[in-house]
């Protein structure tokens, strides 16, 4: 027998399935990790109970399962077998069958909704199993492996949001009904800050985010720049931003949210370079939020969040760039923190996952 779902305007009991690659914590290896901790934080703030099941190392205070990331015990036959793939995939995907495997057996006694912010796809392949409603997050382009497990299904079971209508128009063919929930910062938690003389870059230090090209729009402008965050590709790092440090241009390494709203909050601009098509882009929500204009590339889903009040865009090159680099930092601190707390707030993005919650379980 079914157990009753929870009435309308009560707490809601979430699962909330993290990526197991890196720890939800600070300081967070990317985007994603500092999006999944605070819905956690905002939901259970809100009043409905949390439990986050997320890679070993998590912060604590989420309500959190650990995810058995660790190496399955395989006979030497498999180990040996020429299809065998890596370790730390197969420790992955061990970690998903399992957590799916127990929430089809009791997760219905536990939760109203899960929600998925993995970019795995077995808890999608598996979502017909479960007895609760399942809502994944489109935090990337498609993916082989996730476009399988849902086209697999005659009815997949499973509701889509997408992080951006850029990221939702790269799925349509997939998953065509997703909903748009744009991602979201606690603007209590990125205070305004008073600007200053240097500009700014953040995120993980990898080819596709374009830090570079960021060292190259600054010193063509003739400013000095920050550059913050976790080395992530350490030969990208080595070979084509180590040698560029120096002479105005400063690697301060991977900074807590705290340390790294100062520094955002006391930047004339952010630079923000990617070499794809960025999905959402939290470092310009972030840096919006502290009241900082943002001059970056026009690709993906930048040009949703921007606009001529609090940001410039340019074509995809290190030159163009920093021609409008000038003109961003005249722009309103005020319009720039007034963008942010209307359109990428913490709360817009959780009254959006709320009112679908609500719409799937109640």
């Amino acid at each position: 027998m079914k157990s009753p779902r929870t009435p309308r305007a009560a707490v809601l009991r979430v699962a909330l399935i993290a990526s197991a690659r890196f720890p939800v914590r600070e300081p967070f290896a990317g985007g994603l990790e500092a999006h999944t901790w605070m819905l956690a934080r905002e939901l259970t703030d809100r009043g409905h109970h949390v439990e986050l099941f997320a890679a070993p190392g998590s912060d604590p205070a989420l309500g959190l399962n650990e995810l058995p990331v660790h190496p399955c015990v395989l006979s030497d036959v498999a180990r040996t077998d020429a299809s065998m793939p890596a370790a730390d995939w197969m420790a992955e995907h061990h970690a998903y069958l399992r957590l799916m495997l127990d929430m089809a057996k009791d997760g219905e006694q536990r939760f109203d909704i899960v929600h998925n912010n993995s970019l795995h796809h077995l808890p999608v392949a598996m979502a017909s199993a479960l007895k609760m409603p399942m809502v994944t997050t489109l935090h990337t382009p498609p993916t082989p492996w996730l476009e399988s497990a849902v086209q697999s299904q005659d009815h997949c079971p499973v509701s889509f949001t997408a992080v951006s209508a850029h990221t939702a128009a790269a799925w349509r063919a997939t998953a065509p009904e997703a909903r748009v929930v744009r991602n979201g910062v606690d603007t209590r938690r990125w205070p305004v800050g008073p600007g200053g003389p240097y500009l700014v870059w953040s995120g993980r230090m990898v080819p596709e985010k374009g830090a570079h090209l960021a060292v190259a729009a600054a010193r063509e402008a003739g400013l000095p720049l920050r550059l913050a965050g976790p080395v992530g590709d350490r030969r990208y790092f080595a070979e084509q931003l180590a040698p560029l440090l120096g002479d105005g241009i400063e690697y301060v390494g991977h900074l807590g949210r705290n340390a790294l709203s100062h520094l955002v909050g006391g930047a004339a601009t952010a630079l923000v370079t990617p070499c794809w098509d960025e999905p959402y882009g939290l470092a310009v929500a972030e840096a919006l939020s502290c009241g900082t204009p943002v001059c970056g590339f026009d690709r993906g889903a930048l040009g949703e969040i921007l606009t001529p009040d609090c940001g410039r865009l340019a074509s995809a090159d290190a030159g163009g760039l920093a021609d409008l680099i000038r003109e961003t930092v005249r722009l309103d601190r005020r319009a720039a923190r007034e963008r942010a707390e209307h359109f990428c707030s913490m709360g817009t993005m959780a009254d959006g996952y709320t009112a679908l919650y609500e719409e799937l379980a109640l």
